[in-house]
């Protein structure tokens, strides 16, 4: 498994989280926006590890964006549920990038 995919694991597992109505609002307001920050951080690695694998990265941007907007009320709940579907679908589709020979 690529790092790209363990990232996008990761940050859809955080962005579910976060996508739970109550306490993913507590999260972010209790932590004073914090978390919309590091996981801005973290889409932009994923992204990053993903655009240098020739991974999708459909997930990645659109967390970048909920990571932006994450603190409008229902706006960003319903950022935080796309982006976390977003990224565990496209961890969890197998890769059609072609496999090098010298790698056997």
């Amino acid at each position: 498994m690529t790092n790209s995919r363990v990232m996008k694991w990761v940050t859809g597992g955080l962005e579910a989280v976060l996508a739970i109505p109550f306490i993913g609002a507590l999260i972010i307001i209790g932590f004073s926006w914090t978390p919309l920050v590091v996981m801005l951080v973290l889409h932009i690695v994923t992204l990053a590890l993903s655009s240098q694998n020739r991974e999708g990265i459909t997930g990645s941007v659109l967390g970048i964006i909920t990571s932006c907007i994450g603190w409008i009320p229902f706006v960003g709940w319903i950022m935080h549920v796309l982006t976390a579907t977003f990224l565990m679908i496209s961890a969890s589709t197998p890769s059609t990038k072609p496999m090098n020979r010298s790698t056997f």
